[in-house]
């Protein structure tokens, strides 16, 4: 669920960007200009009709990357020590932070012990090395669900 959160969170972050597009002054021109009505022949698919050239779903090119953009700018605050790596109490800190907002957006509410037994459960998981903390790459696997 914190990784579908944080996962959400990303795209959020990331959609305003992947969703410009720059104008050249070709385009720009021939948007101010009117477009003579076109008539659909048996060669163009029709709306709302799949071919193999338009995709189903739009997917974002990677959201790893948006996960990672987090990680960076959030680890610093919860790295304590500024060793480039998270403790257990550091990185429970961080998650017992998420899953505070999580329960708030979802209005549920979760016995602290309960919490704190994720969080130690969730850094089991993160430690992919098992060197007993969590290294910016880890987090960044972790928290995208190993999509990173």
């Amino acid at each position: 669920m914190i990784r579908t959160l944080l996962f959400t969170t990303a795209l959020a972050v990331a959609a305003p960007a992947m969703a410009q597009q720059t104008m050249t002054p070709d385009t720009a021109t021939q948007q101010a200009a009117p477009a003579a009505p076109v008539q659909p022949d048996a060669a163009t698919p029709q709306a709302g009709t799949p071919d193999a050239t338009t995709p189903q779903a739009a997917t974002p090119a990677n959201p790893g990357n948006a996960v990672a953009t987090i990680v960076d700018t959030e680890f610093p605050a919860y790295d304590a020590d500024s060793d480039g790596e998270l403790s257990q109490a550091e990185f429970s800190r961080w998650m017992v932070a998420l899953k505070a907002q999580e329960t708030k957006a979802t209005g549920q509410t979760l016995p602290e012990a309960e919490v704190t037994a994720w969080a130690n459960g969730a850094f089991v998981t993160a430690d992919t090395d098992k060197n007993a903390t969590i290294s910016k790459p880890e987090l960044v696997t972790y928290l995208s669900g190993g999509a990173a």
